[in-house]
């Protein structure tokens, strides 16, 4: 196997490891499914490529891959394959929107609609738990361990 993907995959059996992935990608899947589909209250693709281009100014192929990473990102992470890029890509994701969007808000979330959005203590638990993935890879029951089981360490 190709040593850099070899490094990408790689995991031990760890179960802790795989719990972090597996909730990391089912709380980021429903925000996905906002994000493609409209689902959940979302706008779909193509109202969330409109607030990301327009509102926001991002560039096309960045939103696009912020709307790829919440969705597809999410689906690998679940299953568990390519982990420690998707977690990664989810890190990014998640300071990019703290600092466009969040953090003029302040830490908390708007449990009580007195602020004029949402704080990033949201994007903190989600950093934290994509950290752990980045760090330990898939762990057990994904994968990147199935196909890696010979991958050596190094």
């Amino acid at each position: 196997m190709n040593t850099l993907l070899a490094k990408l995959i790689r995991t031990e059996p760890n179960t802790a490891v795989a719990v972090a992935r597996v909730t990391l990608g089912l709380v980021m899947l429903p925000h996905g499914l906002q994000k493609t589909l409209g689902l959940f209250g979302g706008y779909g693709f193509t109202g969330t490529m409109g607030y990301f281009t327009g509102t926001l100014g991002m560039s096309y192929l960045v939103a696009l891959l912020v709307i790829a990473s919440e969705s597809v990102g999410a689906i690998a992470l679940i299953v568990g394959i390519l982990s420690r890029f998707c977690a990664a890509s989810l890190v990014i994701v998640m300071v990019g929107a703290v600092y466009m969007a969040h953090w003029a808000n302040g830490f908390f979330m708007n449990w009580f609609g007195n602020q004029p959005g949402e704080g990033f203590e949201y994007h903190l638990l989600v950093v934290g738990l994509a950290l752990t993935v980045v760090v330990g890879g898939a762990g057990r029951w994904s994968i990147d361990r199935a196909l890696c089981g010979g991958c050596q360490k190094g």
